[in-house]
């Protein structure tokens, strides 16, 4: 049978509670903010450990408004990871801003702190690092934090892909200015739409990005600043309060999927032709990317989708590479890991729905594909 690459529909029993849970909302008349969010963003407090957490329209919209509270635009410039989702990057150039694009590191492929030092060491008006939680597996906070403290500059997480993720023992996302997290339907807490939330523990930047939520407005007609429309739906938050209360299960879940598939691995004496993605405190597995020889990465994908095997790679166009930044004269011999990690890079089926017979399946077409 085919094995997909992500279900989103395995789970009938919470399908139907999210179906009840958006009828009452269908019914209530009250569809955009309101009760349904604020609950919400209560549970979600309470669940990451933060002071305030703000519903977003988007992951995007999450990472966008703590740039506009941070007054960030023309000729400042903020340092990221040049291996991540689009929109880390998109949000920057959003606000005119330059984005300063820094190599990741090899083992998580999460933001490299050396390189990160290196690069503000170079940079003109730095106003801010934005490190990425990859794949699941956090980023050395510890490190990035010391060296944000040592140049004055804010931190900010892009946790979209890291709910449930943790680092000694602490949920990912609190240790920044702010982080912004995806609700997208494909995130281990998926919404039924587009979604996302801001978390911080500053009140006053809370407070700003609020206002900026919903057109810079402090009352009725009156706004105090120009923001955007980053309001949530309340049927997204009805349906994400059905998933958060799942988070445990769904991370527990999705590291048993990643510790099956070493274990099949090794069994199939993949190990040597396949590096799989590195354990951490509790890395959340959002994906399951491991790294194959660049030279048959494309034939493989090939062969796995020839018998219905889902799979995709992640990331295969670096920001330095991308057209839209072309501009910024990025050179790749600079970005030797994320260049390595594009041609490289395998993601496998790790949803929470996955079952044991799917995965020996995928681990089974591997084995023929390699031999």
């Amino acid at each position: 049978m085919p094995v997909p690459l992500i279900d989103l529909l395995r789970d009938k029993a919470q399908l139907a509670e999210i179906e009840a849970a958006v009828v009452r909302v269908v019914r209530s008349g009250q569809y955009i903010l309101g009760p349904e969010v604020e609950n919400l963003e209560r549970e979600l407090q309470q669940y990451l450990g933060c002071k305030h957490a703000l519903t977003m329209s988007s992951g995007t919209d999450a990472l966008l408004a703590p740039l506009m509270a941070l007054g960030i635009g023309p000729g400042d410039e903020v340092v990221l990871p040049t291996y991540s989702f689009f929109a880390t990057a998109g949000v920057v150039a959003r606000v005119g801003a330059r984005p300063v694009f820094v190599d990741v590191e090899p083992t998580w492929l999460c933001l490299d702190p050396q390189k990160l030092e290196d690069a503000l060491k170079k940079c003109r008006r730095p106003k801010a690092v934005m490190a990425v939680h990859l794949f699941g597996a956090s980023f050395d906070v510890e490190s990035i934090l010391a060296i944000c403290r040592k140049f004055s500059v804010p931190l900010i997480e892009d946790a979209a892909q890291a709910i449930g993720t943790k680092r000694k023992g602490r949920m990912s996302g609190g240790d920044g200015l702010c982080a912004g997290w995806s609700t997208f339907p494909t995130k281990n807490m998926g919404g039924i739409g587009d979604g996302g939330f801001l978390t911080t523990n500053d009140d006053q930047f809370a407070a700003t990005c609020k206002l900026l939520r919903n057109h810079g407005q402090a009352e009725l007609y009156k706004h105090n600043l120009v923001g955007g429309n980053f309001r949530m739906d309340a049927i997204q938050a009805t349906a994400l309060r059905v998933r958060l209360k799942d988070m445990e299960k769904v991370t527990a879940t999705r590291r048993d999927n990643a510790a099956r598939y070493r274990q099949l691995f090794a069994d199939a004496k993949l190990l040597d032709w396949a590096k799989l993605p590195t354990d951490q405190d509790r890395h959340a597995y959002h994906q399951f990317v491991m790294r194959v020889p660049a030279a048959r990465r494309d034939a493989a994908i090939t062969h796995l989708r020839a018998q219905g095997i889902g799979c995709a790679v992640y990331y295969p166009i670096p920001f330095h590479r991308q057209p839209c930044f072309a501009y910024l004269g990025a050179d790749a011999k600079d970005f030797p890991v994320a260049e390595q990690a594009a041609a490289e890079a395998l993601a496998l089926p790790i949803f929470q729905g996955l079952t044991e017979a799917e995965q020996i399946d995928v681990v089974g077409a591997l084995a023929k594909f390699v031999r």
